[in-house]
């Protein structure tokens, strides 16, 4: 029994092109004298098809797909995910197809419903976990979830009808840490039963979502034997009947959250038909690094930047920028903006008092250089890569209509102390594209005269510290301020991320990396009394 996983990049709606890529897998898993090719969750109409499943058309076309891949179906068994549906309900469901007949349809039962999914608002549950018989072989088949939680079930299916291994197709998200978690429940699955599990995980970027593939085959003693690519397609065998030398994940967090940006970019870029994107480059970190990842994402073609120095502009910062751009080969515009921000300066004085405040004026230099980047987009069909990070997301040390204008937030769900890991990470793979003043010099705006980020934010180690006590942990002030941090900067920080959901709910959509990213996964309300005493 030869077992053939095929880790498939699907791309939401794109069903026709997703059934070609399905067949091809099949072809190449066929001539390779594999009995069964299994597909990731959802694959045939792409995950998460989120209110698409409400539009009967598409329902409909996924289906009609399904058949017309029936017909390409020889002497293979071949399981693959799309969206049933029956008397007005919709399911999760995995077909099982052979010699052009679908055998079966199997419908998730245990529907995820937190964090970034939301299966309960698409889908009816399926009743029965049931067992497959094929040749001397039994396999339970169960989708993503199932396996997770649904511990008690497998145990009754398998009292009614033992099984030699279990296959499990997903849609599993990554965040920084997700893949030892899998690893781990299946192993418990594995031991449980003493069988083998196959698990296929789908890969690609869908909108926040990475899907870093990692696809396992754990053996009847719970080790891990067969592991898939991470963050790329792939196609690989397993034999039940094989013994199999074991295998390890080598996990480095700062190059999986790389690799998840990188993918990310890509597909998103690609996914939404643009040829090419603009990075506004002020000289600082977090735009050396947008910058470098477009590059390694997308090459230096497609990656073009704006520089546009003020009078706040310091002399090495303006030639850090123009020497990252240099070592990158990618084309930029150097335009001065100052004439612009005194244009609109004198222009608000006829509504302010007297002078412009310090506030009004450093976010009129942040909103001319947002419209120059947007200019530049619409002029060049150009997807505008947002530069800020989490750190300043969750503060809101970010200039609504100014540097947070973009598509795509690249570091959206990247803090401040990652950023930096990040910049050594690529300087090291790439031979050092990043100036290393760029690195070492303290962050700043420079939107008024010797700005530093220190100035209105305590030092970044101590911010991202609160922050992910707080905003992935949600532990209340007290418990933070145990962890040795002063009462009032976690007061003060709170504050802030409490005060400026409104700005993160106009932020461009981004990476999802660490296990609570802002967006489906965060929802609080703008309008909202509830303080922390």
């Amino acid at each position: 029994m030869n077992i053939a996983v095929a880790q498939i990049n699907s791309t939401v709606g794109d069903i026709g092109n997703n059934t070609q890529k399905i067949l091809e897998y099949c072809r190449k898993a066929e001539a390779k004298g594999a009995d069964i090719v299994v597909f990731p969750e959802l694959s045939l109409c792409g995950y998460p098809p989120e209110d698409l499943v409400f539009k009967p058309d598409f329902v409909r076309k996924n289906k009609y797909f399904l058949r017309k891949l029936k017909e390409g179906i020889g002497n293979i068994l071949v399981i693959v995910g799309f969206v049933d549906s029956k008397d007005s309900h919709y399911y999760n469901a995995a077909a099982l197809i052979y010699r052009k007949k679908i055998l079966h349809i199997y419908h998730k039962i245990v529907l995820p419903n937190y964090g970034v999914f939301d299966e309960k608002r698409y889908f009816t549950p399926g009743g029965i976990l049931p067992v497959y018989k094929i040749r001397e072989n039994s396999f339970s088949l169960n989708i993503c979830e199932d396996i997770w939680r649904g511990k008690e079930m497998l145990k009754e299916a398998y009292r009614s009808c033992p099984f030699n291994f279990i296959i499990n197709i997903s849609a599993s998200p990554f965040n920084l840490g997700k893949i030892k978690e899998r690893q781990k429940i299946l192993e418990q699955r594995a031991k449980q039963f003493s069988v083998a599990v196959i698990y296929c995980n789908l890969v690609g970027g869908q909108d926040e979502l990475v899907f870093d593939g990692g696809s396992m085959v754990i053996d009847t003693r719970g080790r891990l034997v067969r592991v898939g690519k991470r963050f790329r397609e792939d196609l690989f065998y397993f034999n039940p009947s094989v013994l199999y030398g074991s295998s390890s994940l080598i996990l480095n967090k700062v190059q999986d959250a790389y690799e998840a940006l990188i993918l990310g970019i890509k597909d998103y870029v690609k996914k939404n038909n643009f040829q090419r994107v603009v990075v506004g480059v002020s000289g600082g970190i977090d735009s050396a690094l947008v910058l470098t990842l477009a590059k390694y994402a997308l090459g230096s073609r497609k990656v073009e930047a704006l520089i546009m120095p003020s009078r706040y502009t310091s002399k090495g910062t303006l030639r850090d920028a123009q020497r990252l751009c240099t070592n990158l080969k990618v084309k930029y515009y150097l335009i001065d903006i100052e004439n612009i921000v005194e244009s609109v300066r004198r222009s608000a004085v006829i509504f302010a008092s007297s002078q412009l405040s310090s506030l009004t004026s450093q976010n009129i230099q942040a909103r001319v250089r947002g419209l120059l980047l947007m200019a530049f987009s619409n002029q060049k069909g150009a997807l505008v890569l947002n530069t800020g990070n989490k750190s300043e997301l969750s503060v809101g040390y970010c200039t609504l209509y100014g540097d947070m204008v973009g598509g795509f937030g690249v570091l959206k769900d990247i803090y401040k102390t990652m950023v930096y890991k990040l910049a050594y990470y690529v300087n090291r793979r790439y031979n050092h594209p990043i100036p290393s003043t760029i690195i070492s010099r303290p962050p700043s705006a420079e939107l008024k005269a010797g700005q530093k980020d220190e100035d209105d934010l305590p030092p970044y180690k101590v911010l991202d510290e609160v922050l992910k006590l707080y905003i992935e942990k949600e532990m209340p002030f007290d418990k933070i301020v145990n962890y040795g941090f002063s009462r009032s900067v976690v007061k003060q920080i709170i504050q802030l991320v409490d005060r400026n959901e409104y700005k993160r709910r106009q932020s461009p959509p981004g990476v999802k990396v660490t296990t609570r990213a802002f967006g489906k996964e965060r929802r609080m309300p703008i309008v909202n009394k509830f303080r922390y005493s």
